[in-house]
């Protein structure tokens, strides 16, 4: 048996107003992580909620929490993430300066910590964290909005951090997100991600959210036996 490619939906795109009922019903269906979007406005053009929120939710839920931080000075909320009993803070490399500084604080509050690299932003900019690092998430759309579609080169991007990981025998997950569906799961697993970040996919879908949470599993894991 190949092993399990771990899903991860994005709460940008459930419904607001039922919010803890869908995120249990992700859960429920076999979500391995929830995704959780901080935008503040500023780094990226979307507003969308912070740690009280995400604080709300932990109350409903012992799920793995993955936070992903899309703000200016993502150092300002870990004290209160770390309150929020959050699994994972994955920052920009572009907001967390000096970056270094910013993945030693993640880790001293006692939470896993991971750096997103934008479609443009190289994969030599996470090169000097990478032995610190539990995650690597490859972003396949420009971050700020869910439902956009899939950046082709992005692919390349996730063999590359791929192999880098590899070759330093690392064991940080490797995830993606940004227009991942039934259509573009296997590719993107091919190419050597594992834990797979899917919104408009999982909530949006005439399937339901375990049906689609099932059909993108299924279809990211025939990228391991192809592989």
């Amino acid at each position: 048996m190949p092993e399990r490619i771990r899903i991860a939906p994005s709460v940008l795109s459930a419904d607001f107003a039922r919010l803890g009922e869908q995120v249990l019903e992700a859960v429920e269906g076999g979500a391995n992580s929830i995704h959780l979007d901080m935008m503040d406005g500023h780094f990226v053009p979307n507003l969308t909620f912070g740690p009280p929120i995400i604080k709300a939710l932990r109350q409903q839920t012992d799920a793995h929490f993955d936070v992903h931080m899309m703000v200016e000075n993502p150092e300002r909320y870990i004290p209160a993430l770390a309150e929020a009993r959050v699994d994972l803070v994955t920052v920009h490399v572009e907001a967390a300066r000096p970056l270094h500084r910013v993945v030693h604080q993640i880790k001293e509050a006692g939470i896993l910590a991971g750096v997103a690299l934008n479609p443009a932003t190289p994969v030599a900019a996470v090169e000097e964290v990478l032995p610190e690092l539990d995650l690597v998430l490859v972003m396949s759309v420009n971050p700020g909005f869910g439902g956009q579609s899939f950046i082709e080169s992005s692919v390349e991007k996730i063999a590359q951090v791929r192999g880098m990981l590899d070759e330093r025998g690392l064991k940080a997950e490797l995830q993606v997100d940004g227009g991942i569906g039934p259509d573009t799961a296997e590719r993107v697993v091919r190419a050597g991600a594992r834990m797979l970040v899917a919104g408009s996919a999982v909530f949006g879908s005439p399937h339901g959210i375990k049906g689609a949470i099932d059909v993108i599993r299924r279809n990211g894991e025939r990228g391991l036996i192809s592989h």
